[in-house]
Formats: C-alpha cells, sequence, structure tokens
C-alpha cells in the first residue's frame, strides 16, 4: 500500500509539473496579415542560452508568392541600421520563459523600426504574439507552418545553430 502511495504520488507530481510549464514556442510559424488572411512571412523562433529569439526566414508578397529567403534575401528593412535584409533578420529577442508565457522580450517591426515589448505563448497549436507599448498591445495569431507553406527545395534551417544577430534601429 505505501508503495502503491508512492508512485501515485509521483506521478501526480510529474502531471502537475507538465501543466505548470508552459509549452515549448520553439519551431516554424507563420505571421498572417489579419485583414487578408495571407501569409506574409515565415519566422523561426528559437533558444539561445535560455533566451528565446525570432528569425525571419522567408517572406511573401501580398499576391502570396515567395519575395526572399534566407538562402536567396532581396528586399531590405528600410527602419534598420545599415538596411539590411529582411530574411535572415531577427526581429524578436530575450524572451524568457516564466512558466506560463515567454516575457521580458523585443518585437521590431522592421520596415518602420519600432521596437515594442513582447510576451509569446501557446494556445493550441497556435503561437499568441503580444506587442506591447506602454499599456497599450495587440495580440496576433501566428499558426504553425506546415512543410507545404515553405517554398519547393527549402531547406528548413537547424535551429539549434542559430545565433541571434540583435539589429539596430534607425
Amino acid at each position: 500500500m505505501k508503495k502503491m502511495f508512492s508512485i501515485m504520488t509521483l506521478l501526480l507530481s510529474i502531471f502537475t509539473f507538465a501543466l505548470s510549464a508552459s509549452e515549448s514556442i520553439t519551431g516554424f510559424w507563420r505571421s498572417v496579415d489579419e485583414r487578408t488572411k495571407k501569409t506574409e512571412s515565415i519566422l523561426a523562433i528559437y533558444e539561445y542560452h535560455g533566451q528565446f529569439f525570432g528569425r525571419l526566414i522567408v517572406t511573401f508578397n501580398d499576391d502570396g508568392t515567395v519575395n526572399d529567403t534566407i538562402y536567396d534575401p532581396k528586399s531590405r528593412a528600410p527602419g534598420v541600421v545599415g538596411d539590411p535584409y529582411y530574411a535572415g533578420m531577427d526581429i524578436i529577442w530575450n524572451l524568457k520563459d516564466n512558466g506560463k508565457k515567454f516575457t521580458g522580450g523585443s518585437i521590431m517591426d522592421p520596415e518602420k523600426g519600432n521596437v515594442y515589448g513582447a510576451e509569446l505563448w501557446r494556445q493550441g497549436n497556435d503561437l499568441i504574439v503580444r506587442g506591447e507599448l506602454l499599456i497599450f498591445g495587440r495580440n496576433q495569431i501566428w499558426p504553425p507552418a506546415l512543410d507545404s507553406d515553405f517554398p519547393p527545395g527549402f531547406k528548413k534551417p537547424d535551429l539549434t545553430t542559430m545565433i541571434p544577430v540583435i539589429p539596430k534601429v534607425k
């Protein structure tokens, strides 16, 4: 009886820990235009030294065709010092896992160079991305990127090898 109680206690502890831990946000996600519902970009969310970062790896034109990729960058970000390519740029940085959400980081609009506070969390299969300025904020829903969302022949980068590069805004 004592052994059974110990096993039940252990299982309950494991279950409780699993519920309290936040779900991973690492992976590939689609940013979607809220008005048109078309995919704007695919981002890779990766972990580096206990913090989380987001890198643009594919961008799309308004008609849904591929604009550029990390392997063939074309368009430049006018709001960022040096006008770097969109594809390959980190636009989310320094998020920390607080157990329920990933908070304390920043998200950038690379077109305008505006930087906002950021928090991300999972809701079902989707990623909720919240940008905040003071007390004001806005949520976006990013669905997971499926293999069919990537350009033909695109090789997904290895998230474990990514090293953050924080852009400077103008």
